[in-house]
Formats: structure tokens, C-alpha cells, sequence
């Protein structure tokens, strides 16, 4: 755990507590939340062939999970950890840009 808040520049345990608590919540929501995204937009869990709707429905987890782990990592309190997460996982993605375009408009807000 000691490395872990040092990698994380995290300075305590209930800290610590709450960002796996971020992480659990918002897992378990992009799956729950994939579904009925696809049948809103018209594809069903029956849809043919099943292996095709797995796919899509993992291909929608991805950017479902980006979002929900900022939105409640700001109800959480831990907006700047999981902004900074998500900048850094973005860049590794070669996306980075993205991160970059927003904080330039968060900026011009303040």
C-alpha cells in the first residue's frame, strides 16, 4: 500500500479507500449502463450474431468508464486525482490531446 500512495502521490489510508471506492463504483456502472445504451441507439441483446454484440458492447464500456470515473471521482471529492488519472491514461493512449483541449477550457472558465 506505502507504494502505491507514493505512486499516487496519495497522503492517506481513507484517501486511498476512497479512490478504490471511485474505481469499484464506476466499473460496475459503465457495465450496467452499456446495455441499455445499445438498445437505445437500437441494438438489442438478442442482435445477431452474438459475438458482434459482445464486442460493441465493450468497444461502449471504454468511453462510458472514462466519463463516469471523472463524474464520480468529483462526487467523491477526488476530482484532481482522477482528472490527472485520466490525462495520463489519455496520453498513453496516444489520445492526450483530448485532455489537453479540456483543461485549456477549464482554464479559460476560471
Amino acid at each position: 500500500m506505502k507504494k502505491l500512495k507514493e505512486r499516487w502521490n496519495v497522503t492517506s489510508n481513507w484517501q486511498l479507500t476512497i479512490i478504490f471506492i471511485v474505481f469499484a463504483i464506476t466499473g460496475f456502472s459503465s457495465l450496467q449502463l452499456a446495455k441499455p445504451f445499445l438498445n437505445l441507439i437500437g441494438i438489442p441483446e438478442t442482435f445477431q450474431p452474438h459475438w458482434l454484440y459482445r464486442i460493441l458492447r465493450l468497444v461502449l464500456i471504454f468511453p462510458i468508464y472514462q466519463v463516469l470515473l471523472v463524474l464520480i471521482g468529483l462526487i467523491f471529492g477526488q476530482f484532481n486525482f482522477f482528472w490527472e488519472f485520466e490525462k495520463k491514461m489519455l496520453d498513453r493512449m496516444k489520445l492526450g490531446f483530448i485532455g489537453k483541449y479540456i483543461d485549456s477550457k477549464l482554464k479559460k472558465e476560471q
